[in-house]
């Protein structure tokens, strides 16, 4: 009669216990699937901050008058010597737009050697875009913009090279995460996920990283060559882009922490209660 009994209270606590598990394996499948849609989120907006040109936008009045000066400055904007001074003078004075890898101006389509005819509303405007050669990315930043002599600026020269460098790690980490949650998918454990979390975390630091570096980078060079008058800056959409791909990576690494290690304790303690 006990045999019988307790025979009872055991299927019934083996029965409760199964569907506690039940339960908890639907919340780290939950939080699991979450956590890679936040990742995947983040790395598109991630790929397609690196790949456009418009972390930082200039807004002037639009140069209609294609005199010489307006020739020389489209001219050595273009050039592959053109340095840090050039290109920025161009930037200021034809709304130009900035990326990590490319800068753009707007200009006129038709050029004149006297004064161009009044506006219409068929008059066109087109943009022009130069990219940044890897020479360009490491070169050396100067103390005054343009001036050789003035001595290498470290602060800038190192905060151009992160800016540059820490996107691209970045969105490595989430790749490799990305393959190391694959094989937790295939192994169907979730313990692999911590190190995906870990590498989310890290990859969170260097997008931060990353977005701190240009604000200041921008901030100094604005020190140095003052705006225009009637000339406006801003960060633009490639900008926020990267800047709402960091919180995602780090909700996505708590996730992927959180659901990993609590598993792991469930894990012990039904593996500690089917011994006792």
């Amino acid at each position: 009669m006990q045999g019988d009994r307790l025979e009872n209270k055991t299927s019934v606590s083996v029965a409760s216990w199964s569907s506690l598990n039940a339960r908890m394996d639907n919340r780290f499948a939950t939080a699991f699937v979450i956590a890679c849609v936040l990742s995947l989120i983040s790395t598109i907006y991630m790929a397609a901050s690196i790949g456009t040109d418009f972390w930082y936008e200039y807004r002037s009045p639009v140069q209609e008058n294609s005199s010489d000066l307006n020739k020389s400055i489209w001219n050595d904007f273009a050039s592959d010597e053109a340095d840090e001074k050039t290109y920025s003078d161009a930037l200021f004075r034809y709304n130009g737009t900035v990326g990590l890898w490319r800068r753009c101006i707007t200009v006129p389509q038709n050029t004149y050697w006297y004064s161009p005819p009044e506006r219409t509303e068929s008059f066109d405007m087109v943009t022009k875009c130069m990219s940044f050669t890897l020479n360009e990315q490491f070169m050396e930043k100067f103390v005054e913009p343009g001036n050789h002599n003035s001595g290498i600026d470290l602060l800038r020269t190192y905060l151009w090279r992160c800016q540059f460098l820490l996107p691209f790690v970045s969105l490595g980490l989430m790749c490799f995460g990305a393959l190391i949650g694959l094989c937790a998918c295939i192994c169907r454990s979730l313990y692999p996920t911590i190190a995906t979390g870990i590498l989310h975390l890290l990859a969170g630091l260097c997008t931060l990283g990353s977005v701190s570096c240009y604000v200041a980078g921008i901030e100094l060079l604005h020190q140095k060559l003052e705006l225009p008058e009637n000339v406006s800056g801003e960060f633009g959409w490639s900008f926020c882009l990267a800047c709402v791909s960091a919180p995602l990576q780090f909700m996505a690494s708590a996730l992927f922490i959180w659901a990993a290690h609590t598993n792991r304790k469930e894990y012990t303690l039904m593996k500690a209660y089917r011994v006792a």
